[in-house]
């Protein structure tokens, strides 16, 4: 118990299969979610950074390795289904944080217990490093989907997915990293030769102008 439960769940992460229930070409672990989402948020932070903000990597690194842990105890719930509505969204978190404070109590040492509250509450945030998981986040979840409609996959969630993950990050237009991703990276995977392309091209620029001021 104690520390090495916690060790433990860390290998547990591995076998919480996101989106669950739905067929998939390529499954995806809450662990190498959590992993692609640091990544992604490095980048973006650099992004930042050569922008002249000024980021708070520790902060970002701890957003972004833990912001899924509490799916240990709650497993994965698909993003249609987790934002449908506010009070569920809400609900959500609760039971999320409600049920982490208990772990840390009850397996982590009492000198380590605040850090760990600390480092395991809802990460997005306003703070510049908040935003920049959101964003991840969102990127992460898109490639996801992508995957999956590149492959061919007919099942209709992976597009709702898509757009929902976009919309979400044009919500965050402000941010150097979310220009970047638009211009550059967006533009790559939009180019990628694939069946039904030009179907996605034309869902995802309609998404942009919708979003334009």
């Amino acid at each position: 118990m104690g520390v090495h439960h916690y060790f433990k769940s860390l290998s547990d992460l591995e076998q919480i299969i996101r989106c669950p229930g739905k067929f998939k070409y390529q499954e995806h672990s809450v662990a190498s979610h959590s992993f692609k989402v640091t990544k992604i948020a490095q980048f973006l932070g650099t992004v930042e950074e050569e922008a002249g903000q000024k980021v708070n990597w520790r902060v970002l690194y701890e957003k972004a390795l833990n912001h899924d842990y509490a799916e240990l105890f709650t497993g994965d719930i698909k993003t249609p289904v987790k934002y449908a509505s506010k009070e569920l969204k809400q609900l959500f978190s609760e039971v999320e944080e409600e049920m982490t404070r208990k772990f840390i109590e009850e397996e982590l040492p009492t000198e380590f217990q605040a850090i760990y509250l600390e480092r395991f509450k809802e990460g997005k945030d306003e703070t510049l490093e908040g935003r920049i998981l959101s964003v991840a986040d969102k990127i992460d979840l898109l490639y996801e989907s992508f995957g999956e409609i590149q492959k061919g996959n007919p099942e209709p969630l992976f597009l709702e997915i898509f757009e929902e993950a976009l919309r979400t990050i044009l919500q965050f237009q402000d941010m150097d990293c979310v220009a970047y991703f638009l211009n550059h990276i967006l533009i790559d995977l939009l180019n990628e030769r694939f069946t039904d392309h030009d179907d996605l091209k034309d869902i995802a620029m309609r998404i942009i102008e919708e979003h334009k001021d």
